[in-house]
């Protein structure tokens, strides 16, 4: 996991599980030799934010964090720190759920987090809904405006913003992990934030899509699963499940109040690791794991439990 080392250590200084050695100008390993270290790669994804309803913006992506080498991760961060797990040692991982679509004229709902130990992805924004009268809310990717509103700011390091609203009731596309959504312009919505690729699983697959915005003319899901915007009569299409995509947003004149528009798409935890170790896996947590070269590959699709390093 990223640590925050002092700036300014000691000889011998102890932080965390290292020592600081002034001679090799170097933090070492300080842990007896019989224990085993495995470097972990990881992607992690909150859930996305639900489209809101009535000229309303898409939904923003959930946070995106990685640190996949070579690979960025969201919000056009570089890859992150090594995460070097120890045996025997556990972390708790959770799975952010989706956040619904807005229903009878009102704006979409948050994401929900998703974490692996101390690395905290912030659920995707809300779509701004009801013509301008619900505001679309900041996340790891900020919900796009409704018009006449702003879109939403994005978390630093997770995604990016939400687009404007138009003038004339086009709604602003939900942000992405891997770009800010578009700017409504008059009666058009436009599309939401492009994902960000990754190739943690051996293939290249885009996630985190920011929502496409309502409008006579509705805008696009962003790349990696983001869910269309409504046009005239219509409601928005659901981000896809698993990939921390926004939900697009609702237009007018549908029945509000039996249909929902699109909910943002689940978030995702992968994890890569050496197959010399194996993962004990809480009950609570829905999981696979699949073999690649000497590496596995554990991907946690739904709930919150523990894992321990064996």
């Amino acid at each position: 996991m990223a640590l925050d080392f002092p700036s300014a250590p000691a000889d011998e200084e102890v932080y965390d599980r290292y020592k600081w050695s002034a001679t090799d100008s170097v933090w070492n390993l300080n842990l007896p030799e019989y224990v085993p270290v495995y470097d972990f790669e990881y992607l992690v994804i909150a859930g996305g934010g639900g489209g809101g309803s009535y000229n309303a913006g898409g939904g923003g992506a959930g946070g995106y964090r990685s640190n996949v080498s070579g690979e960025s991760s969201g919000g056009g961060a570089s890859a992150e720190s090594l995460f070097r797990a120890i045996s025997a040692d556990s972390y708790t991982i959770t799975v952010g759920a989706g956040g619904a679509g807005g229903a009878a004229n009102s704006g979409g709902n948050q994401g929900s987090s998703s974490t692996f130990g101390s690395i905290l992805c912030v659920g995707g924004g809300a779509g701004g809904g009801e013509n301008g009268g619900t505001n679309p809310t900041v996340g790891g990717s900020g919900g796009g405006g409704s018009s006449p509103d702003v879109g939403a700011a994005g978390t630093f390091g997770q995604g990016y913003a939400g687009g404007n609203a138009g003038t004339g009731g086009g709604g602003g596309g939900g942000g992405g992990a891997g770009g800010v959504g578009g700017d409504g312009v008059g009666s058009t919505g436009n599309d939401g934030g492009a994902g960000v690729a990754s190739t943690i699983t051996g293939s290249s697959v885009t996630r985190a899509g920011g929502g496409g915005a309502a409008g006579l003319l509705p805008g696009s899901g962003g790349s990696g699963g983001g869910g269309d915007g409504g046009g005239s009569g219509a409601v928005g299409s659901p981000g896809t499940v698993n990939t921390g995509s926004g939900g697009g947003g609702a237009s007018w004149g549908y029945d509000n109040v039996n249909n929902a528009v699109g909910a943002g798409g689940s978030g995702v935890v992968i994890l890569k690791y050496p197959d010399t170790t194996s993962l004990s896996i809480g009950a609570g947590l829905t999981s696979s794991t699949t073999t690649s070269g000497a590496y596995k590959i554990t991907t946690f699709t739904a709930g919150t439990d523990t894992i321990t390093v064996i």
